[in-house]
């Protein structure tokens, strides 16, 4: 029989292929190359003017706008650790956010100065009104753009308010990569580098992932909930507010710029707040909805306090590996990940938002957690007991459950149409 396929059925999809993912990376990867190309441009050009070596300025720029991106994106995945999201979208979110949000933004700020705000205001007040009004409109709009794509392509895996922080978070981290590569070159060329380098890379590197995290609220309130298309308005409205402020504030001297950055600092307490809450909210999710599964012989109540804490998880996986090695980590990794889905497709029956194929993703994901139990629990006659549990009857990874027709279910091709959600909304009062 076919193996399963096991990035599909974790991502909740039919196949693990996706047009959309594919096109919007290779795209986002061109235009980031681009930019990278135009910088060594300037770079080179700028150096020559000034007599000084480009090349030299372009490579010190790119390691400087590395270290924030070193710092940040560790940060945004430790809010996810339940239920991390795929790899591949998170990368396209990045990519999207250094090469096309970069790009569009180059031109439409270009343009929105050139012919708007310096036409309209004067060159002074234009500038200022370029740079607290109209950026941030463009690149909010510019990074929010990826986040639609994500809300229309992949609205189920959009599964908390964390989700939507997360991917906001990891765009605007792309963008400010190659953000910091410009303003660090002009840096270089004007002979401050080092302090705007501690300015942009040290004390102040979350801004752009604050106000696009804010546009990510709105949109996984918007794939949580039914009809309310304006929650990602909202949202914008809100990033686009904090980015002016901020923008405006650095014209405004060190005063101006501390309480903007106070602002910015308490909204993201509250958004590392929101995650936390959802971390609980999973956590309830696995206690509640996984102890049915008992009788199946995949879980046991021991199993069931492991997969709710971090710590459990990860000594977890070192008993897989040294069980099976390598390829038993990455085993008891999906059955984490498996298990933490299920749970939380029956909280969004409970909750009213149920898909027309859950029956077939409860399977899918059942198989998955019984052919990652053989996996991890490799060719030994008797695996060490978890340490999670008292006794060895205690796991679920001690014995041996007859699972066979709901693997052969879940690699079969299943009529969707049959399976209806049984905790379906009520239609009338």
């Amino acid at each position: 029989m076919p193996r399963l396929d096991t990035r599909a059925i974790l991502q909740g999809r039919n196949s693990r292929r996706s047009a959309t993912l594919l096109v919007g990376t290779t795209v986002s990867v061109v235009c980031m190359a681009g930019m990278l190309v135009y910088l060594w441009t300037l770079a080179m050009a700028g150096g020559a003017a000034a007599g000084i070596d480009g090349a030299t300025g372009f490579v010190l720029s790119l390691l400087a706008a590395v270290v924030p991106v070193s710092m940040l994106v560790p940060l945004i995945l430790l809010l996810d650790r339940l239920e991390p999201e795929p790899r591949s979208v998170l990368f396209f979110a990045f990519a999207w956010g250094a090469g096309v949000a970069v790009v569009a933004s180059l031109v439409l700020n270009t343009w929105g100065m050139r012919n708007v705000a310096v036409p309209l205001l004067g060159p002074e007040a234009g500038g200022m009104a370029a740079t607290s009004v109209v950026a941030p409109v463009v690149e909010e709009s510019a990074k929010g753009a990826v986040l639609l794509i994500l809300l229309w392509r992949r609205r189920h895996e959009i599964d908390t308010y964390t989700d939507g922080v997360v991917y906001g978070g990891m765009v605007a981290t792309g963008f400010a990569f190659t953000e910091n590569i410009l303003y660090f070159l002009g840096a270089f060329f004007e002979g401050n580098l080092a302090a705007t380098f501690v300015l942009r890379g040290i004390v102040a590197p979350f801004g752009h992932p604050v106000y696009t995290a804010v546009i990510g609220v709105g949109v996984a309130y918007a794939a949580m909930h039914t009809g309310r298309a304006l929650a990602p308005v909202a949202g914008w409205f809100a990033a686009v507010v904090l980015h002016g402020l901020w923008n405006g504030a650095a014209q405004t001297g060190w005063t101006g710029l501390g309480l903007a950055y106070a602002v910015l600092f308490v909204v993201a307490l509250g958004l590392v707040g929101l995650s936390a809450r959802d971390r609980r909210s999973q956590v309830a999710a696995i206690g509640r909805y996984l102890p049915p599964y008992v009788s199946t012989g995949l879980v046991t109540p021991s199993d069931i306090t492991m997969l709710s804490s971090v710590p459990r998880r990860r000594e977890a996986r070192g008993w897989a590996s040294h069980n099976a090695g390598p390829k038993g980590r990455a085993a008891m990794k999906e059955y984490q990940l498996a298990a933490t889905e299920l749970a939380l497709l029956h909280q969004k029956i409970d909750a009213g938002r149920p898909r027309s194929d859950w029956k077939v993703r409860r399977d899918s994901y059942l198989a998955l957690m019984h052919v990652s139990r053989d996996t991890f629990l490799g060719r030994m006659h008797q695996p060490a007991t978890p340490g999670w549990a008292e006794n060895p009857t205690d796991s679920g990874f001690m014995r041996r459950a007859d699972f066979a027709q709901v693997i052969a279910q879940a690699r079969a091709p299943q009529p969707l149409q049959d399976y209806v959600p049984r905790h379906a909304p009520r239609s009338g009062p």
